[in-house]
């Protein structure tokens, strides 16, 4: 591989079809495109500036770099893309790319970012913007700090740990989601998915958690949820207690304390529901 050093790389298609270098220090700036058609390339403690930086690539690796506010649409349709130990300052990054690693990345205007992409590995993450994660597949998510409504949209076999997720309703439409240790709050958490766990997190929802097929609970905190459960197929070891559970579908619900439990029979079947409050 070659090396290139503090270069100003201007203008459109600034680095075109290239394959097989190691770039250190470099400005692409004056045009989009900058890094469009290559493979084998890594590109470490340089700056991008403007659209559409990294498009159409295979094995692209970044380190220590900074994408400004005019770098909308990072890194599209890319093949074993790795990005650690930088700033990406522009929305829309980061699509229909597989094969992802994520490392020690702050995403500081990340709305509508990491879309439809396939084997996401993320490690260390801070997130700010709505629409986060839309429609993946294999997602695996360690320290993910994420601020923004409605992330996870739409995702299948996905698994977070140690992470805090802020923001409306979350994990809708996803499928095969497993969360451990986190803090979640939010809105209609979760509505309209399938097989989706939660194992010692703590969530803070306003009508979450229903419409669910498949939901499993243990070691949890319900902290200020009301109207939980609606029309849910449950399994919940709650530890404490849960402010309100409304019209659960079927299932097994345990608590310390219920404060309110509607249970309306025009609507559900109460006997299909197990109720169990250990205080």
């Amino acid at each position: 591989m070659r090396d290139i050093r503090q270069e100003i790389l201007k203008g459109e298609r600034a680095f075109y079809a290239q394959s097989g270098a190691r770039l250190y220090d470099c400005v692409f700036c004056g045009g989009e495109s900058a890094v469009k058609e290559c493979s084998d390339i890594e590109i470490n403690r340089s700056v991008f500036e403007w659209k559409y930086p990294v498009w159409y690539g295979r094995r692209i690796a970044v380190d220590g770099c900074t994408f400004l506010k005019d770098c909308r649409a990072g890194f599209w349709y890319i093949n074993e893309l790795s990005v650690k130990n930088s700033v990406i300052d522009a929305p829309k990054c980061i699509r229909r790319c597989s094969d992802v690693t994520l490392e020690n990345v702050s995403f500081t205007d990340g709305d509508e970012t990491l879309w439809a992409c396939r084997g996401a590995r993320l490690k260390n993450v801070t997130a700010k913007g709505s629409y986060f994660a839309m429609n993946c597949t294999d997602v695996d998510a360690q320290g993910l700090d994420l601020v923004g409504g409605y992330s996870f949209d739409g995702v299948k076999n996905t698994t977070i740990r140690n992470s805090k997720i802020v923001g409306r309703d979350a994990f809708w439409n996803s499928e095969n989601v497993t969360v451990y240790d986190s803090f979640l709050t939010g809105e209609y958490l979760a509505w309209n998915a399938r097989n989706v766990t939660f194992i010692n997190c703590t969530i803070e929802s306003l009508q979450g958690l229903c419409y669910i097929d498949e939901l499993k609970m243990r070691g949890c905190r319900l902290i200020n949820t009301t109207l939980a459960f609606e029309y849910a197929d449950v399994d919940a070891q709650i530890d404490g207690t849960i402010d309100s559970v409304f019209n659960p579908k079927s299932g097994t619900i345990t608590a310390d304390r219920i404060g309110e439990l509607t249970v309306d029979r025009d609507r559900v079947d109460p006997g299909k529901t197990r109720i169990i409050c250990k205080g």
